[in-house]
């Protein structure tokens, strides 16, 4: 996995998908701990933070890149499609 590099560094990038964003979730007083792991879990899902970690895993060549959007694009097509009949009948 790529690392960022620190802000201060002038003149240089940080790596794709570094950001100083990182999941927190504040326990609150007498909270049980299941509960707050419930929140973070629920919070590191919307945030994607899993499936981004799952995708850079390996590289993925911009060619697959392309015909993996296209196959989701199609899905996403087929399924509208076959909504937009299923509420016609």
């Amino acid at each position: 996995m790529t690392q960022c590099r620190e802000k201060g560094a002038p003149g240089r990038r940080q790596a794709p998908g570094c950001n100083d964003r990182v999941s927190e979730v504040i326990i609150k007083e007498g909270e049980p701990f299941e509960s707050a792991l419930k929140r973070f879990t629920r919070k590191v899902q919307q945030d994607g933070l899993l499936s981004e970690a799952k995708r850079r895993q390996h590289y993925e060549p911009p060619s697959v890149k392309r015909k993996r959007k296209a196959d989701a694009r199609a899905r996403k097509a087929r399924k509208a499609k076959a909504k937009a009949l299923a509420r016609g009948l």
